[in-house]
Parts: structure tokens; sequence; C-alpha cells
């Protein structure tokens, strides 16, 4: 039987690290059984800057592990310039806009909601060229977590933005996201009322690729080495460094265990927060706070197992808008976290159900630094290991990637 054919707008792909880049991918290649399978987005360029391979014509085109992978050349841009990252993110939606044409006939089309409300657009805009059924997958409500962190307080441009990523709703064949309580975001924007037809599939990390390493692991060990973690208490931050996560407020609670000599804390990452996060450990003088760069996807395992503790967080006002998708990385490494999140979300109640954290609602930083304090003086590592391990179980059995795949590919074939 000939294979359906799927276009998926994926603005950032591999090897860019960007988490949503890493599980299209996962996606993708997943379902290459059952699907033919096209994906539109930039060049690599999550860090904002290009090589000049890819600075020599519009459109690049290449199969990655069977997937036919159609980039768009885009401006390099700073995380901290708003302009430039406008320019940036503006050159992809009409470069994908154009790029549609340059692919053939397709049968389903697949947007995320990246970039905001234009992610939705460019897979509404797909749907009408390729007159394909529509699948917009939501990772994060816009203008929802715009609000949320205070980004823009620009009332006409919040409410445009709302009006447009409902119209991309109402334009969906099926809504897939992430969490329960971003479902029933779903029905609060349309008031229960004609509702687009919602489902929830977890996201996920290839548990086969990401597992437990002994600590005694040579590229571990040669890990903490590299960057003084050997022989301390490493409590890590392991993603996106930006405004989503109250990182600027959290370290300040970390540094009230500065002269914790045993204990290291380290970000490995970027983003657009990253600068004040180093300004403040200069000032404050935390010189058990490390900075870390973001590690490829072949190192990851080993970046995520250097870590004792880590944690998974978000600003207040994200619940119901967004998912932290690391969770599916710690549990996998079989770690235990620091879940800093709102009371039924869907990261909380995960890791509350299957006992691999402790939990307590953002902005609470009293009780942020009381689980501190328990995991440095209370918890020892075999305590730390059984409860990262029941994470391990938990999603062995619940979250792996097959399942998660499997519930997209009967999901989009039953449309």
């Amino acid at each position: 039987m000939e294979k359906k054919r799927l276009l998926i707008y994926a603005h950032y792909y591999i090897p860019d690290t960007a988490s949503t880049g890493q599980i299209l991918c996962e996606l993708a290649e997943g379902m290459l059984d059952n699907f033919d399978i096209t994906v539109i987005c930039v060049v690599p360029s999550y860090l904002g800057t290009i090589e000049k391979k890819y600075k020599m014509q519009k459109y690049y085109q290449e199969e990655i592990n069977g997937v036919k992978v159609l980039r768009i050349r885009v401006p390099e841009f700073t995380k901290t310039n708003k302009v430039s990252r406008v320019k940036n993110v503006l050159s992809y939606f009409f470069g994908a806009m154009s790029a549609t044409f340059k692919v053939g006939k397709m049968d389903y089309v697949l947007s995320i909601s990246q970039p905001p409300i234009l992610g939705g657009l460019l897979g509404v805009w797909g749907k009408w060229v390729k007159h394909a059924k529509y699948i917009y997958n939501i990772q994060d409500f816009n203008p929802e977590q715009v609000l949320a962190v205070g980004y823009s307080k620009n009332e006409f441009i919040t409410v445009l933005m709302m009006v447009l990523d409902k119209f991309s709703c109402r334009q969906s064949d099926l809504i897939i996201t992430v969490g329960r309580d971003l479902v029933d975001t779903v029905e609060k924007r349309f008031k229960g009322k004609n509702v687009p037809k919602t489902v929830m599939i977890n996201n996920f990390i290839d548990e086969k690729e990401i597992y437990p390493l002994e600590t005694d692991n040579e590229k571990v060990v040669a890990f903490k080495e590299k960057y003084g973690l050997q022989d301390k208490l490493v409590i890590m931050y392991s993603g996106n460094i930006g405004l989503y996560y109250d990182l600027e407020n959290l370290i300040k609670v970390i540094g009230k265990f500065k002269d914790k000599k045993n204990v290291a804390f380290a970000f490995v990452g970027a983003g657009s927060v990253l600068d004040k996060l180093r300004e403040y450990k200069e000032k404050e003088q935390l010189d058990n706070v490390v900075f870390i760069p973001y590690q490829d996807k072949a190192d990851l395992i080993y970046s995520l197992n250097a870590g004792d503790v880590h944690w998974c967080v978000n600003a207040k006002g994200i619940k119901g808008v967004s998912c932290p998708s690391k969770v599916y990385g710690i549990m996998a490494a079989g770690k235990p976290c620091i879940g800093v999140l709102e009371e039924g979300t869907e990261i909380r109640t995960l890791i509350e159900d299957c006992q691999c954290g402790l939990c307590c609602a953002p902005e609470d930083y009293t009780a942020v630094e009381k689980i501190l304090e328990k995991y440095i003086t209370e918890y020892s590592l075999t305590k730390l290991n059984e409860m990262g391990m029941r994470g391990r179980k938990h999603l062995e059995m619940n979250l792996t990637k097959d399942i998660s795949v499997k519930k997209y590919r009967e999901s989009i074939l039953q449309m």
C-alpha cells in the first residue's frame, strides 16, 4: 500500500539542539513505515550563528535517516536582541510559505506552536496550499505564555495573537497537545463551545539512547573533570536558559548555598537570560555555580548522568500553557527532580505520581531552599538513585518513545 505523505513545519530540526526539533526528529523517523515525510525547517541556527556553507543559497535539500529535509536560509540573530530575533523568525515564516510550493502533493500537514502564532499559521497555509488535513501540535500556548512572564504588555498585540491562534485551532482537523492541563486550556479558549478535536500525547525521549550509567563511566567522569564537578553533589539545570523558568530568582536561592564546597550547581545550555545568570554569579562570587554549553545529542547521555539531581521548573502562570519536556530525559537517565511547578500541571502530577522528585510551587523560594537543603544534607546517593530509578521504571512502562509515536501515527491515520 502506498504511504501517505506528511509535511512537517518544524522551525528547528536536527542537528539543532532545540527540544522541539529533537522531538520532531524522533517522531518523523518513527513514522517512516507509514508516511513519506518531508520537513521544512531553518538551516542549523538555534544558537544564533550559521555556518558559512548555509549562507550561499536560499534553500538546501538533504535527506536525514529517510526523512526529506528542506532548509531555509535565515539571518543570524542574538537571543537577547528582540529585533534580530523577529527578523530571523519572519525570514523562516515567509521562507517556509514559499518552500511549501517546492514540495509535492501532501495528504497531511503537521505544524507546531513554534514560532509562537506563526507556527500555527504555517500549518493553515500548508493545509490550504496542499488541500491536506492539518494537525496542530501545541507545545506552548501563546499569548498565554507571553502574558504569564510579562514579555509583552501591549494589549493590541496580545489580543491579535489570541485571535490568530484561535483561528489556527479552528482550521485544524486535529489538535495534539502534550498535557492534560493543556487540553483544559483548549476548552477554556473556546468556552466549551465548538471545541476543536483535541487529544493529549506525552512528549518523549528515546529511552534506548538515554539511560542510567554507572558513576564511574569513563565519559561521565571525563565530563565531570572537564567542568570541575568531580567529588561533588551535582545539581543540574539542562536546557533552554530562557524567560519561562524564573531562573533569575532561582539562582538567588542557589546563592544561599555558595559555601557548600561539596555541591556544584551546573547550568547546561544557553538562552536569553544566561548573561544575567553569569553576571549574578560574578557579583555574588558563587564559585560553586558552573555554566556549560549545550551538548551534542550523542553526548547528552553523559551530561544528564553527570547530574545527581535535576531542576524541572516553570515560571508562575505557566500551568496549562507549557510542559517542560526535559523531565523525560531526567527520568530516562534515572535521576531525581526538583520540580518547581504548579499543582495540577502534567509534569508535577507525573513527578508526584511516580515519586521521582520533590516539588513545590513557583515563587515559593522558601520551599525551594528547603528542598535543596534536604537533597544536600539528608539524602544519600543511594536514596537519590532509588528515587531516580522510580522515574526510569515509570517511563519504561508508560512513556516510551514507541508508545507516543504509535499514538501520533494512530491519531493521524484515524482522521
